[in-house]
């Protein structure tokens, strides 16, 4: 069964992501059917809206990591240089499509998942959705800093910083991390209804209007700061602390429960 599935539906294309046992966490193949799946909708001059969504209980619960996997002739700190970049460099081709990119998510959004829906051009949610990014409580960091440019400095601090997955469609929708709040059972509904909408427009003038607009976060300086960040991220996930070695410990050997609790009776 393929993790990632294509479909066209007129001038509209719908990629899915399709792991629902793990509540489509995003792996390597994923990533990799991502990837060509963009590169089908792109080249096709039919398809002029995108619509990407998740099967089964959630959107996204994250990204796998992958970092375990041996590469001859690379160190550690090397291997996660690597996937991390390719992660970030994932991310932003939904920025950078030059076709309308569409998030339509339910059930979970979290971390660098909830990067992507950020980084699609609108972003519908189902009522049920949470959103949230846990990265710090795992001692890691944001592969794409792109949040205090979609919400704002002091929403991306709080939902950054705090580590809580528990922030619902409602709150998203007031932050602006999403454009609209929809009945789960009217979700691919709505989306495919604002992206018919958006097909029946002259495609040159969305495609300049998508750049003109992206650039002007970019002359702002939106991607040297991405990229700056991503830097950071990796410094993060490359560092060990005596800390985040026994978190890491009890988290390997007894469960990320345990690991939370040891870290709450050592802080403070």
């Amino acid at each position: 069964m393929s993790t990632i599935e294509f479909e066209k539906r007129g001038a509209v294309a719908e990629i899915r992501l399709n792991r629902p046992d793990k509540l489509n966490a995003v792996n390597a193949e994923m990533l990799e059917g991502l990837g060509s799946a963009l590169d089908d909708a792109e080249s096709d001059d039919e398809v002029r809206v995108i619509i990407l969504s998740g099967n089964g209980r959630a959107f996204s619960s994250g990204f796998d990591l992958q970092t375990a996997e041996p590469d001859e002739g690379l160190s550690k700190d090397e291997r996660i240089r690597r996937e991390l970049q390719y992660d970030f460099d994932m991310i932003m081709r939904f920025w950078d499509c030059p076709k309308p990119t569409i998030g339509a998510v339910h059930g979970y959004c979290l971390g660098s998942s909830m990067e992507i829906s950020a980084a699609c051009d609108i972003t519908i949610a189902a009522e049920d959705c949470r959103f949230g990014s846990p990265e710090v409580r795992f001692g890691s960091g944001i592969v794409c800093l792109i949040l205090p440019w979609i919400i704002g400095l002091k929403n991306a601090k709080e939902l950054l910083l705090e580590g809580s997955t528990n922030t619902d469609a409602r709150r998203a929708e007031t932050i602006g991390l999403v454009n609209r709040v929809a009945a789960p059972a009217k979700l691919m509904t709505e989306a495919r209804s604002l992206a018919v909408e958006i097909a029946l427009n002259d495609p040159l003038a969305v495609r300049l209007t998508k750049k003109a607009i992206n650039d002007s976060v970019e002359r702002a300086g939106m991607r040297e700061a991405l990229v700056a960040a991503l830097e950071t991220d990796i410094e993060i996930e490359t560092t060990e602390t005596p800390e985040s070695k026994e978190f890491n410990r009890i988290l390997a050997s007894d469960g990320l429960k345990a690991a939370l609790a040891w870290r709450a009776q050592h802080t403070g």
